[in-house]
């Protein structure tokens, strides 16, 4: 069996046990990159003399080293994202501005990854500056989904979810601001994890404090996202904001099993009361379902039906479920004027300093931005805080709040994933599209309440394309969240059905 479509966790114990060689593993990940990357193109630059020699040292360590002393990905092998700065491999934004930066310094999740064994090979494809959810740009082209080479593998975590839909690599990273761990998920039929923001650190950063934007991880398997997480999360002394989880508290996720009756402990710890069963692991779990939003966002029927089809899974394993949403009347203002204020922060000089060199959606993001004033600012600061105690009320967790919903579940994306020629859809449902992100509103409202959010697989369309499903938890309550989608993955295992390619 290729030790790549083992699952990271197994993967992992294996390499420590030793009863296969970091080198053996490497040599499977770069094997499958020649393999399917030419018809992907999720691959874009490689450093295999670099990751052999630090294979070599693994295998070196292991033979000297407990298994118990190792690392928590000794020997597993990563290519990274191409906007995440890695310190020696270059790392171009998806610009033909960067298209040879070479970093000296690691952004926080790679040195993260890079502390608990993972051996670095190369970086994922992205669109420029990880703008939009579709994966091209003029320096290495366009990223296919594996599941229809023909058509789109979302973004701007596309490069990354490709490779782990199709077996190159077990975990991977990603970033977040409108989507781009969730989208991507959901179109390549895998997890992909934003957390409640200061959980996983997002430095170094121009803007410290910016909490839109979040960097996360990826995986086949939610129990898989939460080993990246057990690593990847916690307090950074050189990002101010805080972090609501506990230390420890992802690998006690992680450590959890079943108990000496037999039962998941999905429903224990957060206070829901029911007694969950093995056939009902879920019991006293509150979940609320929509497919509109509230706000009648335009859905393609196919992924309608898939989430109201799951929704009727999580009441089989014992969950409570009911039609409901928060209302996120707030959440388009916070979200654009947000996104726009940090793409300007952030990318204000490079379009200065190179006009006509960056993609029209880009620019016009940046002049948003540039645009914003002072009024704009004060408006949104004051909508967000509206919408914050709407959150409390939805999920309980105000002051003054009777108990809410424990999770939301809305689809992930609001259509199925779309012909690859195209810049991005200007119809959803067969409403008109205004911009390039409007698409993608079943996930950017969800990015403008600061709560944890992931995608897990919910199932295919008849036509076989992948659709997922959106879980949404209360801020700070990713632990509590996790453990739902993973008794929901768990149960389904859609991810275990591998593209054809």
């Amino acid at each position: 069996m290729d030790p790549l479509s083992l699952s990271a966790r197994d993967l992992a114990a294996a390499l420590r046990h030793r009863r296969i060689s970091a080198r053996e593993v490497l040599g499977s990940h770069f094997a499958r990159i020649d393999a399917v990357n030419p018809a992907v193109n999720a691959v874009v630059t490689q450093v295999r003399e670099q990751a052999e020699a630090q294979a070599l040292a693994a295998d070196q360590l292991a033979a000297a080293t407990a298994p118990e002393d190792l690392p928590a990905l000794h020997g597993i092998p990563m290519t990274h994202k191409d906007t995440h700065a890695t310190a020696g491999i270059r790392t171009t934004s998806g610009s033909p501005i960067f298209a040879d930066l070479v970093p000296r310094q690691s952004d926080a999740v790679i040195e993260r990854f890079q502390r608990a064994g993972v051996i670095s090979t190369g970086k994922n494809n992205v669109p420029e500056f990880a703008a939009g959810s579709h994966t091209y740009n003029e320096v290495f082209g366009t990223t296919l989904n594996p599941y229809d080479p023909s058509r789109s593998a979302g973004g701007s975590s596309g490069g990354a979810a490709v490779t782990l839909a199709t077996r190159i690599q077990p975990l991977a990273d990603g970033s977040d601001m409108g989507g781009s761990l969730r989208n991507p998920a959901a179109f390549n039929n895998i997890v992909g994890f934003r957390a409640t923001p200061g959980t996983v650190p997002n430095v170094p950063a121009r803007d410290p404090r910016a909490w839109l934007g979040q960097k996360g991880a990826m995986a086949r398997s939610v129990e898989d996202v939460i080993l990246a997480l057990s690593v990847v999360a916690g307090p950074d002394p050189r990002s101010p904001l805080w972090c609501p989880t506990p230390a420890g508290a992802f690998a006690e996720l992680l450590a959890e099993a079943v108990g000496r009756d037999g039962v998941s402990r999905a429903g224990r710890g957060a206070g829901w009361g029911a007694r969950p069963t093995p056939d009902r692991p879920l019991a006293g779990v509150r979940v609320a379902v929509t497919t509109d939003f509230g706000l009648d966002v335009p859905v393609e029927g196919e992924v309608a039906g898939v989430v109201l089809r799951e929704a009727e899974v999580l009441a089989g394993l014992g969950a409570s479920v009911t039609q409901g949403c928060p209302r996120l009347r707030e959440a388009d203002r916070v979200f654009e004027a947000t996104r726009a204020f940090d793409m300007a922060l952030a990318l204000r000089d490079v379009v200065a300093g190179h006009p006509g060199q960056v993609k029209d959606e880009v620019l016009w993001n940046v002049e948003r931005g540039l645009a914003l004033t002072s009024a704009d600012l004060m408006e949104v600061a004051v909508a967000r805080g509206r919408l914050d105690r709407e959150i409390g009320r939805f999920f309980g967790t105000g002051s003054d709040s009777a108990r809410g919903v424990d999770v939301l579940l809305t689809p992930t994306a609001q259509l199925v994933p779309f012909p690859a020629e195209w810049t991005w859809p200007r119809e959803v449902a067969g409403t008109p599209m205004q911009t390039y992100i409007e698409w993608m509103r079943s996930v950017t409202l969800i990015s403008a309440t600061s709560c944890p959010a992931l995608s897990v697989p919910g199932g295919f369309t008849p036509a076989g394309l992948p659709v997922g499903l959106q879980f949404v938890g209360a801020p700070g309550r990713d632990v509590d969240l996790l453990r739902v989608a993973r008794a929901y993955d768990e149960a389904t295992r859609y991810a275990d059905r591998a593209p054809a390619i």
